[in-house]
């Protein structure tokens, strides 16, 4: 896998290709405190015939950290990933993404609808839709960036590791916990918090209004511990117009880390088999 970085807008757009011979191009975009790394065991089980692109967004792996916060918001890292996707010749391809890489690849979708043949988010929101609620939820997301800035990564990582959502990765082995957090420890402190202040999900606009103008096939893929999740997606996939939700068994939020073989499988029948 190549490892790539290119000057986009100003600023340093970590990303890495896979099978770059690949028929068919699928895009994927990572979560809260990941990388493009998060995806290593996915490509894995993904035929060669599928050309990978995986990026890092803004704050996060080796794209850059330290810029304005206005640079985090939703408006400019989709403007930054058109810019890329313009930068490697994209025209057509199958974007996926996974919690807060789901709510940018919404976001893309909704700005640039025409360059996607498809649109697969796993665990993601179009945002929140009442003021107050998005208020209360900027309030909380700024406590956790002090929280990053004042106690540290390590201590982050730590409480980050033990939050309800990510329950169901207890199972996991202890080999491939210690991979997660190695991950996430591998972030920067003011890259996590700055992200949290431009592109948490009270700060980002509500997408719930245009899902109904989204002309490609979309795919809401939630995993069966993750009641919040699942009941954002049976919502969003009644709103499209070719809307699909897709329940993945015995996993919760992160459904690419915790079943990657069934991940794999569902990108391959999505964008292969689907055609």
């Amino acid at each position: 896998m190549e490892h790539l970085t290119a000057n986009i807008r100003g600023i340093d757009v970590s990303y890495m290709i896979a099978n770059p011979n690949g028929h068919e191009t699928v895009v994927l975009l990572h979560g809260f405190t990941g990388s493009l790394m998060t995806w290593n065991e996915v490509i894995e089980h993904l035929p060669t015939d599928i050309r990978i692109i995986a990026v890092d967004l803004t704050g996060h792996g080796k794209s850059s950290v330290r810029i304005p916060v206005e640079r985090y918001q939703m408006e400019e890292q989709v403007e930054d990933l058109k810019s890329l996707f313009d930068y490697l010749n994209l025209t057509s391809f199958t974007l996926i993404g996974y919690s807060m890489g789901g709510r940018i690849a919404l976001g893309f979708a909704c700005t640039y609808p025409h360059q996607l043949s498809k649109l697969l988010l796993e665990s993601a929101s179009p945002g929140i839709e009442d003021s107050k609620d998005r208020l209360l939820r900027i309030k909380a997301d700024e406590q956790l960036a002090m929280k990053i800035e004042n106690e540290g990564l390590v201590a982050f990582v730590d409480f980050w590791e033990e939050i309800p959502l990510f329950r169901s990765q207890n199972q996991l082995s202890d080999e491939k916990k210690m991979a997660i957090r190695i991950e996430r420890l591998d972030q920067d402190a003011i890259g996590l918090a700055t992200s949290l202040r431009g592109i948490g999900t009270g700060q980002q606009p509500s997408l719930w209004m245009q899902l109904p103008e989204l002309p490609m096939p979309v795919v809401c893929i939630t995993g069966e511990y993750d009641e919040k999740f699942k009941n954002i997606a049976t919502r969003m996939s009644s709103l499209l117009k070719n809307g699909q939700h897709l329940e993945v068994l015995g996993v919760g939020h992160a459904i690419h880390v915790e079943n990657p073989v069934q991940f794999a499988t569902i990108i391959k029948e999505q964008v292969i088999d689907g055609i």
